[in-house]
């Protein structure tokens, strides 16, 4: 499953997001409005409205964050992230399966990403579930982690069955299209960095990470 988990906000900083989150009368709308036809017809959940100055604000926050984080710049080869939502989710609330949509107004979706900003313990069900060929994976994280994924991947998220869900969504547009070549990139790179980390420069990492470069102009065009 090509898929990215990591540590994106402290418990600090998560702490201050969902008690702003948690506050009364903020602007919660019908979560369908964002949904294609199909995928309308099996979502029930609440986002904030965009156009809120809390909404702004985290939107802001969470954007600068993924992109300056190296591993997930590494591994998304980041061109644009966009179409950010707040989820807020409660008992029987979920998301049956569906395959995000390929393009949003604000650019391609290459790759989904789910911040989780409640922690497990906060909440019953839940659970972010991708489908491969015989297996299904289901994912809940901590709250101040991020997993990205694919968009083609076919996924759900499983009924509420206690508590309250809060998570951010949105999606990335990378420079290379193609999930299979961005892996191979990834790994490509990470391996060039561990030998550096290892064994210093050397002429032959030198090739290698020329071969990287070029190999991200292959691919990205």
């Amino acid at each position: 499953m090509d898929y990215l988990t990591s540590e994106l906000f402290t418990c600090q900083e998560i702490s201050r997001l969902y008690c702003d989150l948690m506050a009364d009368n903020l602007p919660w709308l019908d979560g369908r409005l964002t949904a294609g036809d199909h995928a309308a017809r099996v979502k029930t959940n609440r986002q904030l409205d965009p156009t809120s100055p809390l909404a702004i604000s985290i939107i802001k926050i969470v954007t600068n964050k993924i992109i300056s984080n190296s591993l997930l710049k590494s591994y998304a080869l980041i061109y644009k992230v966009h179409s950010i939502l707040l989820s807020r989710s409660e008992i029987g609330d979920g998301y049956g399966w569906h395959v995000d949509n390929p393009f949003s107004k604000y650019g391609r979706r290459d790759i989904s990403f789910t911040l989780f900003l409640s922690n497990p313990s906060e909440y019953d069900g839940g659970e972010l579930v991708f489908q491969s060929i015989q297996t299904t994976n289901s994912i809940r994280l901590s709250a101040g982690h991020i997993i990205l994924y694919p968009s083609s991947l076919l996924h759900c998220v499983q009924p509420i069955l206690g508590g309250i869900r809060l998570v951010c969504v949105g999606w990335i547009e990378s420079y290379v299209q193609s999930s299979e070549d961005r892996s191979l990139l990834f790994n490509l790179e990470a391996g060039a960095k561990g030998l550096l980390a290892r064994h210093g420069r050397s002429d032959e990492l030198d090739l290698i990470f020329q071969s990287y470069a070029n190999a991200v102009r292959r691919f990205s065009s």
